[in-house]
């Protein structure tokens, strides 16, 4: 058995029995990885230095592409050494690490979508008092929660899992170390671990995501009580970029953490959790980029103070 006192480590198949398929992959991820950085680095840039996005809006938004960087940056590494040569191997501290990172930072994202989902239903169904109650106080007090249970969720299931008799193949039928992969693994009894990771798969995805249903039903009632079209497009397009990101971040998320156990499932969640890991990240900025006028207004403001001449 390998358990946290071998220093052997582990085997990251990921998509080793389509080696063909590996070199697309290498390039993809690549692309989007540097896509990821550029647009995640230039949204905290600009909710940074533009005075016109220090609201609560893009203080949440801030905290995502942080959130996004430190994600993907956790994984795509080891990920692409992995798929560009023939080596899969990653230590046991290095999964132990990976795992913590993409534990606490996974559930801080579930989490971090439902207090931005709360931000948008004070907006549109409580806009007079929106600035008594989303102050600035009441925002970091949010996020900390957010950061604080994603951290303390890590704490708690990343040593159990890791603790597991593991079997002394070490093949983990993944490209990360998660959760669902090395239960598999194991070679032991994971009931307790299977009855934490569905405790935990309720509180962190389930409330959440109800949450989040629940606020845009509220929503969804107030824009179609606004008169005009043009009152309801605007109030739709201050939520619409936020419930992009949502439906792509679950779904994904809950194709990797609720799939049946059958091979096909597994093989379609590695699918999932490529998506989940690599292309959420990168293209949340230009969700937000793309459907948003103020970080577009914002953007070329920047832009006009580089070029414009001393």
């Amino acid at each position: 058995m390998v358990n946290q006192s071998s220093p052997v480590g582990f085997l990251l198949l990921g998509f080793s029995e389509h080696p063909h398929l590996e070199k697309v992959l290498f390039v993809v991820v690549l692309c989007s990885y540097l896509l990821t950085l550029l647009g995640n680095t230039l949204i905290l840039l600009l909710s940074i230095l533009d005075p016109r996005l220090h609201s609560p809006m893009y203080f949440f938004l801030s905290n995502l592409s942080f959130l996004d960087l430190c994600f993907t940056t956790t994984c795509v590494p080891q990920m692409l050494f992995n798929l560009w040569g023939p080596s899969k191997t990653i230590s046991f501290l290095g999964c132990f690490v990976q795992l913590f990172i993409f534990l606490s930072l996974g559930t801080t994202e579930c989490i971090l979508l439902a207090v931005m989902a709360f931000d948008r239903y004070v907006a549109v169904c409580q806009p007079l008092h929106y600035a008594t109650i989303i102050h600035p106080r009441l925002c970091c007090q949010l996020a900390a929660v957010a950061w604080t249970i994603g951290l303390v969720e890590s704490l708690v299931q990343t040593p159990s899992t890791l603790r597991l008799p593991f079997c002394p193949h070490r093949q983990v039928d993944d490209f990360v170390c998660e959760v669902p992969a090395l239960i598999r693994l194991s070679c032991g009894d994971t009931t307790y671990n299977e009855i934490q990771m569905a405790v935990a798969s309720v509180f962190i995805l389930v409330v959440p995501l109800s949450l989040i249903l629940v606020s845009y039903g509220a929503i969804a009632r107030a824009v179609l009580r606004i008169s005009s079209a043009k009152g309801r497009r605007k109030a739709f397009g201050t939520c619409s970029s936020h419930l992009i990101v949502v439906t792509l971040f679950y779904s994904s998320v809950i194709a990797v953490y609720l799939q049946p156990k059958n091979p096909y499932a597994r093989e379609r969640g590695k699918f999932f959790g490529l998506f989940y890991a690599v292309g959420t990240p990168s293209l949340n900025p230009l969700i937000y980029t793309l459907r948003n006028k103020e970080v577009k207004r914002a953007f070329r403001r920047l832009l006009w103070k580089e070029v414009k001449p001393s």
